[in-house]
């Protein structure tokens, strides 16, 4: 039987780590968890994201803030906020949301955030320390870090002698994923666009993760019987089944006939997805911890 991973039950229980780990640092130490999410212009798909953010940051029982700005704030101004939220003590983790709206710049504003706050993990310092092995210091990237504990959970925390094939090499997403596969002892080989006979080199994987954002590419002669899937791809894809217009959101994997060879797999939607936001908030507390002098919770 292939065991197909609930993203959300997962995600609920990081989450419940989080809520005891927030309310016993504050008990001990008087320190409240606080998170500032900042979004810039009005595209609807990131305001329900960040919304969804500072909702679940409340329930955490952090200090949630949250800056909307206009579509025109110039880059001044947005460099401005992030430096007086550097500066803000009660603040331990800072987002801005992507992508900003033309003509802003992102990659200054991200690189200007503190490492130290930075809980998206897109920071250069804390890109190296994840690349060096320093996980004790450094914050990972929220997605790579949800699908790293799928992985342990399925795996356990040493994965000497597995082979993992990350398919993608993005800042984001494949590099950090590849480096978390590493640092738990996996061999790991990063395909992409550019890997001769792709297929082959994902046949030899016991740990298959997808994230290369084209729909359903991962056919199910590409995996090897009894591998561990993790879908990171969401792509909308045309539904006329569901009437004229509609679509539906698949990942980088042929489910159906994927989870036919596997053992364990990830859905789409509903595996990597609710981990993002979840790890968010896991990142948040670990720096409040840190901050604190105190020693964060495991997830």
């Amino acid at each position: 039987m292939t065991t197909v991973i609930d993203g959300k039950q997962v995600a609920a229980s990081v989450i419940e780590t989080v809520k005891a780990a927030t309310a016993s640092l504050e008990k001990q130490s008087g320190v409240k968890a606080g998170l500032a999410v900042v979004i810039v212009g009005d595209d609807p798909a990131s305001h329900a994201y960040v919304n969804s953010k500072s909702k679940m940051a409340k329930e955490c029982g952090f200090k949630s803030v949250q800056y909307t700005l206009p579509a025109e704030t110039k880059q001044e101004e947005l460099a401005a906020l992030v430096a007086s939220l550097n500066d803000d003590a009660s603040i331990h983790g800072i987002l801005v949301q992507l992508p900003l709206p033309k003509p802003l710049n992102s990659e200054p504003i991200i690189q200007s955030i503190l490492p130290e706050k930075d809980v998206d993990g897109l920071h250069v310092v804390n890109a190296g320390k994840l690349a060096t092995g320093d996980l004790e210091t450094g914050l990972v990237s929220c997605t790579p870090a949800g699908a790293m504990v799928f992985v342990r959970r399925t795996h356990g925390e040493d994965l000497s002698g597995l082979n993992a094939v990350v398919i993608g090499r993005s800042n984001l997403f494949g590099k950090p994923m590849a480096q978390l596969l590493l640092n738990a002892n996996a061999t790991v080989t990063i395909a992409h666009s550019r890997t001769k006979d792709l297929p082959a080199v994902c046949r030899n994987a016991d740990i298959l993760v997808a994230a290369v954002g084209r729909p359903e590419m991962v056919k199910a002669d590409w995996v090897k019987p009894g591998a561990t899937v993790i879908d990171v791809g969401i792509n909308r894809v045309p539904a006329p089944e569901k009437g004229e217009g509609k679509t539906r959101l698949v990942g980088d994997v042929a489910f159906a006939e994927a989870e036919q060879v596997a053992s364990v797999i990830t859905p789409v939607p509903g595996g990597v997805g609710p981990m993002t936001i979840a790890m968010l908030m896991a990142n948040t507390v670990i720096a409040a911890h840190r901050t604190a002098g105190q020693k964060p919770p495991q997830f």
